[in-house]
């Protein structure tokens, strides 16, 4: 059937959508001999598609993976970095690593740590990362002073960054020290470092910034373990499908598929 070339590279592991979409446009993908065109479409079992001139087959698309990873403070939220900063693939296992066309979803930076996915399913990557599409993130966070009610009202009902007011959000206070105070911030997007952005300019910088979940999916959930800094697993299947809804709500209805039946 015959599909977008950009969606085939990312449903193969190639390349998230957005970096397929590049990949285009820089002329490194060619359908048949020419070069390809953004929003052409191809059939991957009739049709030759080739990336930097190695082809792409049925037989070479991966697995579909889904982990989620608790992040460490210092580590880069990229598949790799001009400046030799460790990544989060590095955290993962050779075996992980090489041929998966594993990547993060969205990006948590440098100095903040927590969850964040990694997937090879470009499909449900480009799903996440689009703007109208509104996961809630789960984030503690320390701040400076004392926060007032009033800081913590102009917060939940917005605060203006780049000329565009951020959406509501869920800000409540979880302990407080003489100098400190520890916050629940619950977001609805995503903007570059937006919850640093909004502490700073409401007088109270970020100390301490963790993310401890994405929609339901938990760093610690219910009767499992706590994922410890630097330290990874596999989705469950009911936050896989939680996951992908979006992209097919009759998945809602479908009863849990065991690890033997995802293979």
């Amino acid at each position: 059937m015959p599909e977008r070339v950009q969606k085939i590279l990312s449903q193969w592991g190639i390349a998230s959508r957005r970096q397929a979409e590049q990949m285009i446009l820089d002329g490194r993908v060619t359908l048949n001999g020419a070069i390809a065109e953004l929003g052409q479409k191809a059939d991957p079992i009739h049709d030759r598609v080739e990336v930097d001139g190695n082809l792409i087959q049925t037989v070479d698309r991966p697995q579909l993976i889904y982990l989620l990873l608790n992040k460490p403070a210092g580590i880069i939220s990229t598949c790799d970095d001009p400046h030799d900063r460790r990544t989060v693939l590095e955290l993962l296992p050779k075996f992980l690593r090489q041929g998966q066309g594993i990547h993060p979803i969205g990006r948590l930076d440098v100095e903040s740590t927590g969850a964040i996915l990694l997937t090879n399913d470009g499909e449900l990557t480009h799903y996440l990362t689009h703007p109208r599409h509104h996961i809630p993130k789960t984030y503690e966070v320390w701040v400076d002073g004392e926060v007032s009610r009033s800081v913590l009202q102009h917060w939940r009902e917005g605060v203006t960054l780049d000329d565009r007011k951020t959406l509501p959000a869920s800000v409540d206070i979880l302990r407080r020290t003489p100098l400190s105070t520890l916050l629940r911030v619950i977001l609805r997007e995503g903007r570059n470092r937006q919850i640093r952005r909004v502490a700073e300019q409401l007088g109270h910088p970020v100390i301490q910034l963790h993310r401890s979940a994405i929609g339901e999916i938990r760093l610690d959930p219910p009767g499992r373990p706590a994922l410890l800094p630097g330290q990874h697993r596999p989705l469950e299947d009911f936050e896989i499908r939680v996951l992908q809804q979006g992209i097919n709500p009759s998945l809602e209805k479908m009863p849990a598929q065991t690890k033997e039946q995802r293979r």
